[in-house]
């Protein structure tokens, strides 16, 4: 295969366009991507340039086919970790594969079926806190719901003292501060001088001293719910020893940061588009009004709800809470005529792969009909809302599941109308801004 040379954008032209970049990335890399093709790098003045990349091929190459001569950069490995701990989406080699195959059993369709209720449950519950027929920014409902989802079904926890808020409100101060850090490295100095690394490191500690009290008010209870958090505390390694303590907080915390954050922007996202798309709304309330949740069989359901499912999935086309994703090479490598020396950091935009034209008809269409189940598999190869590989979120069933509920209760009970317009707010994850809608009752 012929090699292709990339275009190589320089340090002086990111330093001129440093503003716009700390703000909103994303124009600054499809600005890149329109001109010099579907990968560019960058050179930031020392070492390796980062690859920028759109190219579905080269992502499923990496992330799937040769996967083992990647790793997570230190946007994970560092700047999260030192934060959220060294759990699943963080650790790597060795220690996350040992990881994976001790909770991935609590993530399997039959386990999942017992939360259903639970879920259905709180989701219902969480729901109620919607002013009727006034407009809402959206955002903090559904955030407090994928939270308090995620608390409930999975760690079978009922939050007295409000500690669960609190864990939350740790969690969002914490992702300003790591997204300011890695979009502003030049001002460590500064973040250092006044205080905010100390305070931000203050909270991380808190938030683990919160999920330490979780944990020993478990070992303490007397009954024992089947749910995850009991399931990693029975769990044993091979050489049958535990986690310790220092583990289980640092599982724990993923999985409420990572089980919340995506669903609350992917739900977000979806309310605001099917507000704007009267006739999508309408099917899906039809749909919801032939195939009535039942309660006995809350999986059995969903399955039926496959409308539904389609425009989460277009959703999560347009607005992917993971808009992006990256890894380190290993060793010198080569994809689809693009060298990849060892050490290069390579950035792959699921946001500009989800809208490339060449991969997806009328792309900046909002078309739920695109995932239909005969018609899905002519846009896998492009399609990255989880990821890819062995590192796919090992949580996109618990949140498929969830926000197929969600969707459910929300468009039989309401009317949705859009305020505001569309509005992105890229940070670690893609964020909506301002989503403001109009929740007219039906009863």
């Amino acid at each position: 295969m012929k090699n292709t040379t990339l275009h190589k954008v320089s340090f002086f032209k990111v330093l001129l366009k440093t503003r716009g970049i700390l703000k909103n990335p994303l124009p600054f890399h499809n600005e890149n991507f329109t001109k010099h093709g579907d990968s560019f790098s960058i050179s930031l003045g020392k070492g390796n340039p980062i690859i920028f990349t759109r190219d579905p091929i080269i992502a499923k190459y990496i992330l799937q086919k040769n996967n083992k001569n990647y790793i997570k950069s230190e946007l994970q490995t560092k700047y999260l970790a030192k934060y959220i701990g060294n759990g699943l989406l963080t650790a790597s080699g060795n220690y996350w594969l040992q990881q994976r195959r001790l909770i991935q059993p609590a993530f399997h369709k039959k386990k999942l079926e017992s939360l259903m209720s639970i879920m259905l449950s709180e989701i219902q519950k969480q729901l109620q806190k919607i002013p009727k027929n006034n407009s809402v920014d959206v955002f903090p409902i559904m955030n407090d719901l994928a939270f308090h989802v995620v608390a409930k079904s999975l760690f079978s926890y009922t939050d007295k003292g409000n500690k669960i808020q609190r864990l939350q409100e740790i969690t969002e101060t914490v992702q300003e501060m790591v997204v300011k850090e890695l979009r502003q490295p030049f001002k460590k100095w500064w973040f250092q001088l006044n205080g905010s690394l100390k305070n931000t490191h203050l909270l991380s500690e808190e938030s683990r001293k919160i999920l330490l009290e979780i944990i020993e008010e478990r070992r303490l209870a007397k009954s024992k719910p089947d749910d995850l958090l009991q399931m990693l505390l029975d769990s044993k390694y091979e050489d049958g020893t535990s986690m310790t303590n220092e583990q289980l907080i640092d599982e724990i915390l993923i999985l409420f940061v990572a089980g919340h954050e995506t669903t609350s922007n992917a739900l977000t996202f979806s309310f605001q588009l099917i507000a704007k798309n009267q006739e999508v709304q309408d099917k899906i309330r039809e749909e919801v009004e032939v195939e009535v949740v039942d309660n006995e069989d809350i999986l059995g359901s969903i399955q039926q709800l496959s409308f539904t499912k389609q425009c989460i999935e277009e959703a999560m086309r347009l607005y992917p809470p993971v808009y992006f994703i990256d890894r380190l090479s290993i060793e010198d490598d080569e994809c689809n005529g693009v060298k990849i020396p060892k050490g290069t950091q390579v950035l792959m935009s699921v946001y500009e792969m989800h809208q490339h034209k060449q991969y997806w008809d009328n792309a900046q269409e909002f078309n739920p009909d695109r995932f239909h189940p005969d018609r899905k598999k002519e846009y896998s190869a492009s399609y990255f809302p989880f990821g890819a590989g062995p590192r796919m979120c090992i949580g996109n069933n618990f949140a498929m599941y969830e926000m197929i509920l969600t969707l459910a209760e929300i468009v039989k009970d309401y009317e949705l109308e859009p305020v505001s317009k569309i509005d992105i707010n890229p940070l670690i994850t893609l964020k909506p801004k301002k989503a403001i809608i109009r929740f007219k009752s039906r009863k």
